[in-house]
């Protein structure tokens, strides 16, 4: 029995964080204040299995959409959550250095890849190089709840994170 459960408990953290990020899509909250992108990032660092990061990231983002409905950007949005999630596995260890460059980093990705797929498959904006930098322009506003959501979130899950580790609640696989 105690096998058992060493084999699935590792999986009870990314099934939290899937189930967790769902909801907070469903709840309230201002515009692109989500943290999808913190966990993201903190996936791809924490779980050796990059695969693993890329699922709770995309299913994630798949449930809350079968609520919130489909759109035509969905393949700009996900490429985004993805990038974020390789920034983590790029990173060595979670100081706030890392939380800092990597949120900065994966809020500007998320920033240019979805405006710009606004841009190529909407109708709001002309197909030119004036239409692109007036998509951007007008994503400008949605930047800062991107960015500040994304830096708390992550020094949340940094911050939880060291003192799952201090007080050794749970084996950490990185």
């Amino acid at each position: 029995m105690k096998n058992k459960y060493k084999k699935y408990s590792y999986y009870i953290l990314p099934i939290l964080l899937i189930l967790i990020l769902s909801f907070s899509r469903l709840i309230p909250h201002p515009s692109n204040f989500t943290p999808i992108l913190a966990v993201g990032i903190f996936s791809g660092f924490y779980f050796k299995n990059t695969i693993l990061s890329f699922f709770i990231v995309v299913c994630s983002m798949f449930l809350g959409d079968i609520y919130l409905g489909f759109h035509g950007t969905m393949f700009f949005t996900y490429s985004s959550l993805l990038v974020a999630v390789l920034f983590g596995v790029f990173i060595k260890s979670l100081k706030f250095k890392e939380v800092l460059l990597t949120g900065l980093a994966s809020s500007v990705a998320f920033f240019i890849i979805t405006n710009f797929g606004v841009w190529a498959l909407g109708s709001m904006y002309e197909k030119s190089f004036y239409g692109l930098l007036q998509s951007y322009i007008m994503g400008i506003p949605f930047f800062h709840n991107t960015l500040i959501s994304t830096l708390l979130y992550l020094t949340i899950l940094k911050l939880l994170l060291d003192f799952v580790e201090k007080k050794r609640i749970l084996k950490t696989s990185y």
